[in-house]
């Protein structure tokens, strides 16, 4: 019950900063995320809802990044830990509590008819493109589902996430192992 509370909290205040956004003229672009040792972004119109952390129900033969299904306000969803995904190795669960109460699963928008979520490891916030002050196209070698390498004036770097173009990635699709 706490959870459902303190979810339906952040969702309201993650709403009204998008309202308060768009009236103060500054455009939030991206929902900013961490996920193992990388900054991801995804774009607002990719991205559907936030749930908090819930173990998905393992499912047998699969791709270690895919952790099992979940779930989710009613809804099963695949669940893919995203640092595993993108990095191509098996990344550990959070081990401490506080660790797993920063986790949460981003669920894809809707409108992209994939019933999936990405764990990831912390929220980072809402960012626009003032938030960067620098951009480099995606590599020759980047994936597909790479957009964008952003950096922010602490020197972070953020890669973008074409999300759309994710969940259409056969190597994203065959979870099987």
């Amino acid at each position: 019950m706490a959870n459902r509370d303190a979810l339906r909290a952040f969702q309201s205040r993650l709403a009204s900063r998008l309202q308060a956004a768009r009236t103060t003229g500054v455009a939030a672009t991206w929902l900013a995320v961490e996920a193992g040792e990388g900054k991801y972004l995804f774009p607002l119109g990719h991205a559907g809802e936030i749930f908090p952390w819930t173990p998905p129900q393992p499912v047998p033969y699969t791709e270690p990044w895919f952790l099992g299904v979940a779930n989710l306000r009613g809804g099963l969803y695949g669940v893919v830990q995203l640092s595993a995904f993108a990095t191509g190795t098996p990344g550990a669960l959070a081990a401490t509590e506080a660790a797993r109460i920063q986790s949460r699963l981003v669920a894809f928008n809707e409108l992209l008819e994939v019933n999936c979520a990405l764990l990831v490891d912390r929220l980072a916030g809402l960012r626009g493109a003032e938030a960067f002050t620098a951009s480099e196209p995606p590599g020759a070698e980047a994936p597909a589902w790479h957009g964008h390498v952003f950096t922010d004036a602490a020197g972070e770097r953020w890669q973008e996430v074409n999300l759309q173009a994710l969940s259409q990635q056969p190597q994203f699709l065959s979870i099987g192992a």
